[in-house]
């Protein structure tokens, strides 16, 4: 269920509602960092800073020399390390969430050639193409086998032939990828003289039977492989195959395959070593493993416990010639970036101080600075910072402070260039290139402040507030008034709700105080927009503002909603009588827990693709945030929306589509059987075969934008009174 998984995004990206950062592409920069790759017109091409000069790598020609390749629409690329070869991605399919298989072609510079990868296979059926160090070699993913070609001997060898539906080399299972954002399964040694792959065994994993009536005469179901809570995950192993013989040794990781994940591994540099995270069945203990690609033997270097969950990390950046690593880890309360000898008997705190690193932006390792994004006074904006290396030195902002907002940053390997990024909630992404050393932009004609001098400020903007509930809970809010706001009058208020530790709501980004879902102009129209933001949200607060919400996901965040709310109402402005909520996936759920847990407060609901029962979703992450349902299946029922649907007595309208592999449908039938008992009457909208994003098919996204519009404006109407 993700902000953190793509589902989430999914829903509300499709929708432009989210208050969420937009994501800009990752730049793909050149080795000396003075340049940077992009497709441009069908071609690809290298920009030199600062003057822009533009240089033809894979020319349009050449493109369209491999006719019927479907490379004159190619989606991706990389390059080779000596720069001589393109591996060029097309024809590009989805695989769950992301079209992460398809075609892949070799344009080689030097020949002016394209050769076909993986010739024979099933079209668009790689994965994951990449060249060996030194070129020569591409190996992939085809139906969960590993392979190589060689590009020089123009042969293909299996490296794995045991690769079934369900026992998968190289790439993942649904809930590795979902939950871990794991998709890309196999790495080269530094040498190239082997790869290290995950192995997952998805054998024993069970069907959920999804149903399609609309396709066919007679019905047919779509199995998916997914292991609900309490359910085991499948087992993981991760193994070093080598090139020239094709066979196999497995690391000797030790502990249960089954009973504990692997969610990030990877070769460090310069040697014949895997490191790896390990991570135990509730996610609350993560190792570090060192080891020995040659005998398979392996140490555990570093071991981190905590009474709630540990995250996956982000992967590690290497310095000292791969003698030491970076890591982030919340022991201290914070999350913060320690840097470890390889052997991981020396620790060094290098971000020290009460507040969040948010994410790692660069490493110059040659000047000894280390850049990352935080926001210390307030987390609803980010900032990029930086400090020493070595640890000790007082972090300093680099961002100019007259521009509060929310800042990204692309920051090229040399530690010279930078496409920065900044937006707000009034202020849509503008994005410039600067020097980072000086701060400067390249041209003042696309300066940050230049642009910004172009741009109408909305005379209705949205206003960021704080409420301290009667818990002592200070909560951050955004709130969009109605045009022409009259505050002698009361008006509606819709609250949006997300709630759950995947995502955060309140932001000071583009998209706060938007509702994409909404078919017309909800300000226009008279309403207060609001959403606040929960413990449990992952705000840069600290620990123990993101890890409280444990085992009380439904009940902790769902009192700080309605306590918040309800300070909300105390509002002169406010109509009590006329009070919404409505919320995708882990929202829908929140929104059924406060429509049902605080009808007081909450007159109207609108839940879309809600989780209603905990007990019905994936173990990594419902175990990951409520612990082992067989230790806490009464924390589990608490939390579920179920539980409470005899309370109903607002209007409620549930929304759901039957063919969603994230959040089942069963949910809404769950929830439909408690409210029938019950005899709550209530209103419901199925989407046949939509999936958890809603958005597959003619008319869909407009249907579901007018069916939600009708409902909110008859049941909570607009207007001050």
């Amino acid at each position: 269920m993700n902000f953190k998984d793509i589902v989430f995004k999914l829903a509300f990206l499709f929708l432009a509602a989210l208050a969420l950062p937009s994501a800009a592409q990752d730049i793909k920069w050149a080795k000396d960092g003075n340049s940077y790759y992009e497709i441009s017109a069908g071609e690809l091409v290298s920009i030199t800073l600062p003057a822009n000069d533009r240089k033809t790598i894979v020319s349009r020609n050449l493109i369209y020399s491999s006719r019927n390749s479907g490379l004159d629409n190619f989606k991706d690329f990389q390059i080779s390390e000596d720069g001589t070869k393109v591996l060029l991605y097309t024809n590009s399919k989805k695989v769950w969430r992301y079209e992460t298989r398809g075609d892949y072609y070799v344009a080689d510079l030097k020949t002016n050639q394209i050769t076909q990868i993986g010739k024979g296979k099933p079209a668009s059926s790689l994965m994951f193409a990449k060249f060996s160090p030194d070129g020569k070699k591409v190996a992939y993913v085809s139906k969960h086998n590993l392979y190589i070609d060689d590009l020089e001997t123009k042969t293909t060898k299996a490296l794995t032939t045991d690769g079934t539906d369900r026992l998968i080399n190289g790439t993942f299972d649904w809930v590795y990828e979902e939950e871990f954002d794991c998709r890309d399964g196999f790495r080269w040694s530094p040498d190239g003289k082997s790869i290290a792959y995950w192995q997952i065994d998805a054998t024993k994993i069970r069907n959920f039977l999804m149903i399609n009536n609309t396709d066919s005469i007679y019905s047919y179901t779509i199995p998916v492989e997914y292991p609900k809570v309490g359910q085991d995950p499948s087992a993981c192993k991760v193994g070093i195959v080598d090139i020239a013989t094709a066979k196999t040794s497995w690391l000797k990781v030790p502990g249960d395959q089954v009973q504990n994940y692997i969610p990030r591994m990877e070769w460090i540099p310069n040697s014949n070593e895997v490191i790896l995270q390990q991570l135990n069945r509730e996610q609350n203990v993560s190792k570090l493993y060192v080891a020995d690609a040659g005998t398979g033997n392996i140490s555990n270097i570093y071991t981190e416990t905590d009474k709630a969950w540990i995250d996956a990390g982000k992967g590690w950046y290497w310095v000292a010639e791969g003698k030491e690593f970076i890591w982030s880890s919340e022991k201290d309360g914070w999350r913060h970036l320690y840097r470890f000898s390889k052997d991981g008997k020396k620790q060094t705190l290098i971000t020290k101080g009460d507040y969040d690193v948010i994410e790692q932006s660069m490493i110059d390792e040659k000047n000894g600075i280390v850049y990352f994004i935080a926001s210390p006074t307030n987390a609803t904006q980010k900032y990029l910072y930086k400090t020493k290396l070595s640890g000790g030195a007082k972090p300093e902002m680099v961002t100019p402070s007259i521009l509060p907002g929310t800042h990204t940053y692309d920051i090229s390997p040399n530690g010279i260039f930078a496409r920065h990024t900044y937006q707000t909630a009034s202020v849509p992404p503008i994005k410039e290139w600067m020097k980072l050393t000086t701060l400067n932009p390249l041209t003042m004609e696309g300066s940050v402040t230049n642009q910004l001098g172009r741009i109408k400020p909305p005379k209705n903007k949205v206003e960021f507030f704080k409420i301290k509930t009667e818990d002592g809970i200070e909560v951050d809010g955004w709130m969009k008034k109605p045009d022409n706001f009259d505050q002698t009058k009361k008006y509606p208020v819709v609250f949006y709700v997300y709630g759950e530790p995947a995502g955060q709501t309140v932001t000071d980004t583009w998209g706060a105080g938007q509702n994409g879902l909404y078919a017309g102009d909800m300000p226009k129209d008279g309403y207060i927009y609001i959403s606040l933001e929960n413990r449990g949200a992952p705000a840069p607060k600290g620990r123990e503002w993101r890890k409280s919400i444990f085992q009380n996901i439904g009940r902790l965040n769902i009192r700080d909603q309605a306590m918040a709310a309800k300070k909300v109402l105390e509002w002169p402005f406010v109509d009590k009588d006329r009070v919404a909520v409505w919320g995708w996936s882990g929202g829908g759920s929140s929104t059924l827990n406060l429509l049902f847990q605080y009808p007081e407060i909450y007159k109207t609901g609108i839940a879309i693709a809600a989780v209603g029962n905990q007990l019905t979703y994936d173990n990594i992450y419902q175990e990951r945030y409520m612990g082992s349902p067989l230790k806490s299946t009464e924390a589990y029922i608490k939390g579920s929306p179920v539980t409470y649907a005899q309370n109903l007595k607002g209007n409620l309208l549930y929304i759901h589509g039957t063919g969603d592999d994230n959040v089942h449908y069963q949910n809404a039938e769950m929830l439909i059987n408690e409210l029938i008992k019950n005899r709550k009457v209530f209103q419901m909208m199925s989407y046949p075969n939509r999936t958890h994003s809603i958005s597959e098919g003619d008319g869909t996204s407009e249907h579901l934008a007018l069916t939600y519009t009708k409902f909110l404006q008859t049941y909570c109407p607009p207007g001050g009174k």
